[in-house]
């Protein structure tokens, strides 16, 4: 009874409506914050999204059946487990925090869609590596703030007047928002040299460690990828040796 249901639980079309259900109530979701929409409609929003949720907790009773202590040695389990059990928290349905929270349960489309899992796998695979590009990219910023506070902060004291508000522009310059028109420019009228700190400050942060972080997350991605091919290639190498050895047999028992 139990390997059946497991086997019902691993089957395609049981991963799909689940992810047909999770996308459902994304939606349902989006329709609560909507006033005309609840006026008109609210009792059935509610009515659909307490359907899902139940549908859900149904889902983890089933598969806290099938797999018993098992279901908590996977991390997308325990995931899938949180996930639900916010929207059980007494007062989810009173309080705004928990329920803004529900919108969590779309986050399970990615414990339940291969591809999704890939990726923020290989992101957490990279995360190491990324420890040591954020330790980097730290003290680029302190080194950074600690320049242009003092350079700067005595004309331009709402964007250079403190560390935490150098700090804050040098992140606004390192995204490239509004970096040239809005800060560099008018700094550069009263500092014409300016620019001097500033691009070698970009060059640095936005097109090397920036981008040293993406090479990282795409190289994790690609071993993951590489790893799951292995493991397809071997277990097809399995089922056809398996097969042979029954032909084997066959023909000596035939013979």
């Amino acid at each position: 009874m139990q390997s059946r249901l497991v086997r019902f639980l691993e089957r395609p079309l049981f991963r799909n409506a689940i992810m047909g259900v999770i996308l459902f109530n994304a939606v349902l979701l989006g329709m609560e914050t909507s006033g005309r929409i609840m006026a008109h409609f609210g009792p059935l929003i509610l009515a659909l999204d307490k359907l899902c949720l139940a549908i859900f907790v149904a889902e983890i009773g089933l598969k806290l059946g099938a797999y018993r202590f098992g279901f908590f040695r996977s991390g997308w389990n325990v995931f899938d487990f949180l996930i639900v059990g916010v929207s059980l928290v007494p007062g989810a349905q009173t309080l705004s925090v928990l329920r803004a929270l529900r919108i969590l349960r779309l986050l399970r489309v990615i414990s339940v869609a291969p591809r999704l899992r890939r990726v923020v796998e290989g992101f957490i695979t990279a995360l190491p590596g990324m420890g040591s590009v954020f330790l980097l990219m730290g003290l680029i910023f302190y080194i950074g703030a600690v320049m242009a506070t003092k350079l700067f902060g005595g004309a331009f004291p709402d964007w250079f007047g403190t560390l935490g508000r150098s700090a804050y522009s040098l992140f606004q310059i390192m995204t490239l928002e509004s970096w040239s028109m809005g800060i560099v420019r008018p700094v550069m009228e009263a500092y014409p040299y300016a620019w001097l700190f500033f691009v070698p400050f970009i060059m640095v942060t936005t097109f090397a460690v920036v981008n040293l972080l993406v090479g990282l997350i795409v190289n994790s991605m690609q071993d993951a990828h590489h790893e799951e091919d292995t493991l397809r290639t071997d277990a097809y190498r399995d089922e056809v040796l398996a097969r042979l050895e029954k032909i084997e047999r066959f023909l000596e028992n035939r013979g």
